[in-house]
């Protein structure tokens, strides 16, 4: 209603700046021509000499007259001057009308006013879709209902930025629709107005574990054995703390916590056989665990420059000989320099693992559309053959790469 209302009032103001001067110069514009000046100052000497008789200053008025007939008559002008009529004012009205169309129309076709409509109405449901969210008998959103929450969220939380519930609300809207950027951003800023509150840091970390930002999953490390260390039972933040650190491949500690869990747990506890069964797993990983290859990622300034918002990070390793990639990973974009780790989990075949190699050679790109084909644009950079011992001992050995070249 208040938009329309400035609307309504810009076009008002705009059509009274074309209409009023007009109408103001015509009320103004008063023409005195020149036979009409001649006239009255004809009629004045007349009664100038009328005046001057009677005081006996003048005797012969007659032949005055005469004279002043005369001037007039020789000082007719031999054209009369063009006499312009003042614009009808009525005449504006239809410059006016073309004003309102045009405004109004293109606002219509550029102003996104389906949009805005429909961002209105998302506002208008959000009370009804928090209910369903709030009521386990409800049934469930949709995807297309949590996008709309979503949407809902972040226009209430413009104008009550310091609602902490709606902040973690809009990070599990994230978490849900799979956009990891929106997850960490609304969980941050309710830690921020929050950060004493057990379940804002909770979801905090859990968003920050399933990052692929080695950054983020060191910060939750931090955060959880720091939650843990204050609360010995608190079962939540264990499992979070195992399950980061068995998804680093610290499979000891994601064990040790593990087995601390299972102390805690009653025996019926249906938890307790999917924590035996994840102990087993990490076991069987520290049996198979084998050289991993570290590759530390930076850019160049020029690639720095030409970074893009998304896009994805491609690593690809080979033999140095063969252009076939032995083991390749694929990120999302992230802070750069960047660090990470290859192992034969990211093998392209069974049969091709990356510990079996005896030297390496890295490629890493930056692909816009995360397409597996080098196109035209991308930057990228390589490093030299390294010898690699992937058959001895495990240990982790690092290569550092910078991505400084660009696909012509």
């Amino acid at each position: 209603m208040a938009f329309w209302l400035i609307v309504i009032i810009s076009l008002a103001v705009a059509g009274a700046l074309l209409v009023i001067p007009v109408i103001r110069k015509n009320e103004n514009k008063r023409v005195t021509t020149r036979d009409e000046l001649n006239k009255a100052i004809y009629r004045d000497r007349l009664s100038e000499l009328a005046e001057d008789e009677a005081q006996g200053v003048i005797a012969e008025r007659p032949e005055l007259v005469k004279e002043l007939q005369q001037n007039l008559l020789t000082d007719i002008p031999q054209q009369l001057g063009e006499v312009k009529n003042p614009i009808n004012r009525w005449v504006l009205l239809p410059g006016v009308v073309v004003l309102v169309v045009v405004a109004v129309g293109l606002y219509l076709k550029t102003g996104g006013l389906e949009q805005v409509a429909a961002w209105h109405q998302v506002a208008a449901q959000l009370p009804e879709l928090r209910a369903r969210v709030a009521n386990e008998h409800a049934d469930p959103l949709s995807m297309e209902d949590v996008a709309r929450l979503g949407l809902g969220l972040r226009t209430s939380l413009q104008q009550d930025a310091g609602n902490v519930n709606d902040w973690m609300m809009l990070g599990r809207v994230g978490m849900a629709l799979n956009n990891a950027t929106t997850a960490t951003q609304a969980f941050a800023h309710a830690y921020q107005l929050a950060p004493d509150n057990n379940e804002v840091k909770l979801g905090y970390v859990e968003v920050l574990t399933r990052s692929n930002d080695p950054e983020d999953n060191q910060l939750a490390t931090q955060m959880l054995r720091a939650m843990v260390g204050q609360d010995h039972t608190n079962l939540r933040a264990m499992s979070l703390l195992a399950f980061n650190a068995f998804e680093q491949g610290d499979f000891k500690q994601a064990i040790a916590v593990w087995e601390v869990m299972l102390k805690l747990l009653p025996a019926s506890d249906s938890r307790v056989d999917v924590v035996k069964r994840s102990i087993q797993q990490a076991k069987s990983q520290i049996e198979q665990e084998t050289a991993t290859l570290g590759i530390e990622v930076s850019l160049s300034s020029d690639a720095a420059q030409a970074l893009p918002q998304q896009g994805a990070l491609i690593i690809s390793v080979t033999n140095g000989i063969n252009p076939v990639p032995v083991a390749v990973k694929q990120l999302p974009l992230s802070r750069f320099p960047l660090a990470v780790t290859l192992d034969d989990s990211n093998a392209m075949m069974p049969e091709r693992l990356l510990s079996s190699l005896q030297q390496v050679k890295v490629r890493v790109r930056l692909s816009l559309d995360g397409a597996a084909n080098a196109q035209s644009g991308d930057w990228y950079g390589e490093s030299a053959v390294q010898d690699f011992k992937g058959n001895g001992p495990s240990s982790e050995q690092k290569i550092g790469v910078q991505i400084n070249k660009q696909i012509p």
